[in-house]
């Protein structure tokens, strides 16, 4: 597809790292998609600045280049709340809605880490665009929790939301934004 804004979708599978690497190395442009745990998104961004590294020494102009992360949140809630109600205690039933957030949170975290170092400067001197996070599955699932839970609390520069069309409509109709909720916010994510 002859299309500057094209994104090929590959899932953070151990088959689709090296895959996202190659991907970009030909200077396509890359949505990184079924992302879980911070552990395999450092390995996806890893593969991304390998790929980058490759196009820029492959003759491709980095500028015209992108790529995101899709980081799953509401599922990550979805599977721990059904293991804290398991556990059934206070301790563990205060905690129902709060992993995804958190997990989210140090994903941006190790997103500020990695797009500050010496590599990712040299490849941006180049002209590349960070790979921004991008918030996936952020319609609540749970009814209890608010409908724009993963919006207001993932607000953040360089970040993207795929809200689904219910909870865009709830946050056009009484979202609340309050800038930035999420820098500086590991140490409390890492806690919870």
């Amino acid at each position: 597809v002859d299309r500057p804004n094209l994104m090929i979708k590959i899932p953070a599978t151990p088959e689709g790292i090296p895959a996202i690497t190659r991907t970009l190395a030909e200077g396509i442009s890359v949505n990184v998609t079924l992302i879980f745990s911070v552990e395999r998104y450092r390995q996806v961004m890893d593969a991304y600045l390998a790929g980058m590294e490759q196009a820029r020494a492959n003759g491709h102009d980095l500028t015209g280049m992108a790529s995101v992360a899709s980081f799953f949140v509401s599922r990550v809630d979805s599977e721990v709340d059904k293991r804290l109600d398991a556990i059934g205690t206070d301790a563990a039933l205060n905690l129902r809605g709060t992993a995804a957030i958190a997990n989210a949170r140090l994903a941006y975290a190790a997103f500020g880490e990695v797009f500050s170092t010496e590599r990712w400067a040299a490849l941006k001197g180049a002209g590349a665009k960070p790979q921004r996070p991008l918030w996936a599955s952020t319609g609540v699932k749970n009814k209890a929790y608010p409908d724009t839970l993963y919006v207001s609390e993932l607000a953040a520069p360089n970040t993207v939301n795929t809200m689904p069309e219910a909870t865009l409509k709830a946050f056009a109709d009484h979202g609340e934004l309050h800038g930035d909720a999420v820098s500086g916010t590991e140490d409390a994510a890492r806690e919870v």
